[in-house]
């Protein structure tokens, strides 16, 4: 399969961000060194982009995006949030700066991402139907966690993920989403992040090309339908980086690297809010019962 050299042109119990656009308060940098399209001139499956480099070489401001329908609370704090799931493997390595500061690597921030599985189904809320025709979830992992974490970043603003490559849900392009925050503290009783401000909510994106070609693979492959590119979406704008397009490199059969900087200012507390296209069947409000505590935003 082709390797991919994809350039892109964000608690507890406290805040998620509303509406599509707030800017201002979050960045992402990027070198640009491929070809239009996200396809490199000779990227392979040993090409390892640097977030860092990245964030030393441009800061660009991006938007605040809805966090979804499909955010839970006491998440675990983890770097693999695979928990069994089938599918590509992914490793998502962010850098968080702190743009108030020159763009300084921010240490200690900690970042939350969830996101749905190969077939597009979301832990917690898994009957839920991602549209098209899917086989049923498959019961891998523990319904309620997987593909859910939260990590710190370290003293170079870094924090990376474990995890699979998302599958697609109706009316959505492929995506990741993501809250960063700051000033809480880790429940060694519960394994959860306690606390702490919500600075920044974000999702992240991947090239077209890439999705089609990882979603033509099993076990994507077994859910059929329209797949939403990047241009039909209705949180991405094609401002590319600064809406969160990822740098990925790797393959299906070797795995992929995304990159991304993420930068926030501490100074700016995300609001409640929610939106961000549910798919068919989606819960309006409260988690099944049993879920972790807090409701996601409706939407």
């Amino acid at each position: 399969m082709t390797d991919f050299t994809a350039t892109p042109l964000n608690r507890r119990k406290l805040f998620a961000l509303g509406g599509v656009t707030v800017g201002g308060v979050a960045l992402a940098g990027c070198k640009i060194t491929s070809l239009p399209g996200g396809t490199s001139p000779g990227g392979g499956t040993t090409a390892t982009p640097s977030a860092t480099t990245s964030a030393a070489s441009t800061c660009v401001l991006t938007s605040e995006v809805t966090e979804g329908p499909y955010w839970l609370d006491n998440s675990l704090v983890r770097k693999d949030i695979t928990e069994g799931k089938s599918g590509a493997a992914l490793t998502l390595r962010l850098t968080v700066v702190d743009y108030k500061n020159s763009c300084a690597p921010l240490a200690n921030a900690a970042v939350e991402i969830w996101h749905c599985d190969a077939w597009g189904y979301y832990s917690g809320f898994t009957t839920a139907g991602p549209g098209g025709s899917a086989p049923a979830e498959d019961g891998v992992g523990n319904e309620k966690t997987y593909l859910r974490g939260i990590a710190l970043t370290n003293s170079s603003g870094v924090v990376e993920f474990k995890t699979i490559f998302p599958g697609w849900y109706s009316p959505r392009a492929v995506h990741i989403h993501c809250k960063v925050y700051t000033g809480g503290t880790i429940d060694r009783a519960t394994n959860t992040y306690e606390g702490g401000t919500a600075h920044h909510t974000g999702q992240f994106f991947f090239s077209d090309s890439l999705v089609t070609q990882v979603e033509a693979t099993a076990p994507y492959r077994s859910h059929s339908g329209t797949i939403t590119m990047l241009a039909n979406d209705m949180v991405y704008t094609g401002k590319g980086v600064q809406d969160g397009l990822l740098t990925v490199s790797g393959s299906t059969s070797a795995g992929f690297i995304a990159t991304i900087t993420v930068g926030v200012d501490p100074n700016y507390t995300a609001t409640s809010g929610g939106g961000g296209g549910a798919p068919s069947g989606a819960p309006s409000g409260a988690p099944p019962s049993g879920a972790p505590s807090a409701s996601p935003a409706s939407s």
